[in-house]
């Protein structure tokens, strides 16, 4: 055995190959990348003669940690590692667990990821919001904005300013918090430091929760953190949004926007943008509109964001006023 033991990476894949047959080897082939084909069809050209025994040990390996994945995906590394001991021995175990964990980038607190958020959120409400932020953080968007929706409206905007001012993050405070909610759980890193949260983090949850709370958040935080406040409020709706917005309201804006702004900002748009936008202009309008891009050479970047930025400005207001809507959060929210 221990010659089997001694095989490569790159042998192992190739004897696993040769064992399914061609047409099933194909088929595996399809996900694989190029570099990865190339390096399995050179070990296939290059390998020789392949004993049984050598088959059976890549079989018996390849079915472990095949078996082992599932086990993580169902309940972490900690319950993969139970399941695993119980069927294969505390060595075995360990050794497939260390093999697929090389191969695997687990993700903190992956653990949780399939769990519904009521569930996540009586495992983390009483915990500081410094806590409930680092793991939000690593969840997915919606889960997260369905946690923070849930969360007392006096947690929800400290949270929130914890996410969008979050940046690094220690592996062993990481493992501790992890810890901390297997032992809650029953369930479940690399040395570096993990990056988490930011501005970009609470405004993609911002955007799913429900218009309630992303009220209350952000007048709070406006309170708090105004600067922090205006940042996020920036990012909420983007330029590029414009093609999410209706044909009325797009008119709206375009009422209160001086046509060589709309012409600046349009001039690093993209084509979708610029379509949106003409469909809603009268044909001369349009043309007019287009002879002033042409007409206007090169411009600076930031000439060129600062005038976007003024009509997703605009936007703002007239939806904060109630002149004009735009959907938030899930993409089949509907609006009447």
């Amino acid at each position: 055995m221990e010659k089997e033991q001694m095989l490569s990476g790159r042998r192992k894949a190739s004897v696993f190959m040769i064992s399914l047959g061609s047409e099933k080897s194909a088929e595996i082939m399809k996900y694989l990348t190029e570099e990865e084909i190339e390096q399995i069809a050179l070990g296939i050209a290059n390998i020789g003669t392949v004993d049984s025994k050598q088959i059976e040990y890549v079989r018996d390996e390849f079915a472990q940690l095949y078996m082992a994945s599932q086990y993580i995906a169902q309940g972490g590394v900690e319950y993969a590692k139970v399941v695993l001991e119980k069927a294969l021995g505390s060595d075995k175990a360990l050794d497939v667990i260390d093999r697929l964990s090389t191969n695997l980038q687990i993700k903190p607190f992956d653990f949780i990821r399939k769990s519904d958020p009521s569930q996540i959120l009586n495992f983390i409400q009483g915990e500081h919001p410094q806590t409930i932020a680092l793991i939000i953080s690593y969840l997915d968007s919606q889960q997260s904005a369905a946690i923070l929706s849930a969360l007392p409206a006096e947690t929800q905007a400290d949270v929130a300013r914890r996410i969008a001012i979050m940046d690094r993050t220690s592996p062993d405070i990481i493992r501790e918090v992890e810890s901390i909610l297997e032992r809650k759980v029953l369930a479940m890193g690399t040395q570096d430091y993990t990056s988490v949260g930011g501005i970009n983090s609470i405004v993609e949850i911002l955007n799913n929760v429900d218009r309630s709370t992303e009220k209350t958040i952000l007048e709070t935080l406006e309170i708090q953190d105004p600067v922090l406040s205006e940042e996020i409020k920036k990012l909420m709706f983007v330029f590029e949004d414009i093609i999410r917005m209706d044909d009325r309201s797009i008119q709206l804006v375009l009422r209160e926007v001086e046509s060589k702004d709309l012409a600046l900002a349009l001039k690093g748009a993209g084509e979708d943008v610029s379509e949106k936008i003409k469909k809603n202009m009268s044909k001369r309008a349009a043309e007019m509109l287009d002879e002033e891009i042409a007409f206007m050479g090169p411009v600076r970047l930031r000439d060129v964001e600062e005038s976007q930025q003024g009509i997703v400005s605009i936007i703002r207001r007239l939806e904060e006023s109630g002149e004009i809507v735009i959907s938030h959060g899930k993409e089949d929210e509907l609006i009447v």
